[in-house]
């Protein structure tokens, strides 16, 4: 066989291309493994941020000195906007309802638990029924959160009203304003350290468990650095990550 001018012609054009090509897997290779630079977003919430996240922070940071970590606080829709927007590489928190352009990938749950002041009514009771929930004032997180959610979804199936005598942002304040009686409420089972002078008894008789997970855009591919991250959140959210990324780098 042998080439027309035209094929020698185009034969010296490509050749150095075809080079590049056969080199870009090491080449790759070598630049994917170099891990210790760069930048990882995260988007999430206020009680992920301060009760969820700091120990895998902490495993992070000392593997990875060198990468800059930066945790976007933000509402659970602020957080899947940014995601969708490319503005963040993953979220992490809880998610009621998983959209169809997103997965959402376990790591752990908590219990839902009522809260009281000691000398609450309801502390000298370690069971109750929503009826008798209904009877005092909630101190709840701002409506847009799951908590809100969560604790209306339960009256209102059984019909029940119930009332909301102080909005406020944060469990830590929750705790403090249900301390001094002005409410009660109910929390996960992380935010409770044992040292609070509260009383505190389970709820999950009457609400769901609280799951925090890893957040994905279906089909984003992540970089080296941020499945680094989300292999000490999951291991298994990073091996079906790579799965459904698109072919080639």
């Amino acid at each position: 066989i042998k080439l027309t001018p035209d094929g020698e012609l185009l034969f010296t054009l490509a050749m150095p291309l075809v080079e590049q090509m056969d080199k870009l897997p090491e080449e790759f290779a070598a630049r994917r493994g170099d891990i210790d630079r760069g930048r990882v977003d995260v988007a999430a919430g206020w009680s992920t941020i301060l009760y969820v996240l700091p120990r895998y922070v902490e495993e992070f940071r000392h593997a990875h000195p060198n990468i800059e970590l930066k945790l976007h606080n933000v509402t659970g829709a602020e957080g899947l906007a940014q995601l969708r927007a490319g503005h963040v590489d993953f979220a992490v928190g809880p998610l009621l309802e998983v959209p169809e352009d997103i997965e959402f990938h376990p790591v752990v749950s908590y219990e839902p638990l009522l809260i009281t002041a000691l000398d609450h009514p309801l502390a000298q009771k370690e069971s109750f029924t929503l009826s008798e929930l209904s009877q005092f004032p909630f101190i709840l997180p701002p409506r847009h959160l799951s908590t809100w959610s969560t604790v209306d979804s339960a009256f209102k199936k059984h019909g029940l009203d119930y009332e909301v005598a102080m909005e406020v942002g944060g469990w830590e304040v929750i705790k403090k304003y249900v301390e001094l009686g002005l409410g009660i409420s109910v929390v996960m089972s992380i935010c409770i350290t044992g040292d609070e002078r509260l009383h505190v008894v389970s709820a999950s008789e009457h609400f769901p468990d609280r799951t925090y997970g890893v957040v994905l855009r279906k089909g984003k591919f992540l970089s080296p650095q941020a499945r680094s991250f989300v292999a000490m959140l999951l291991p298994a959210a990073t091996a079906q990550a790579e799965s459904e990324a698109p072919p080639g780098p």
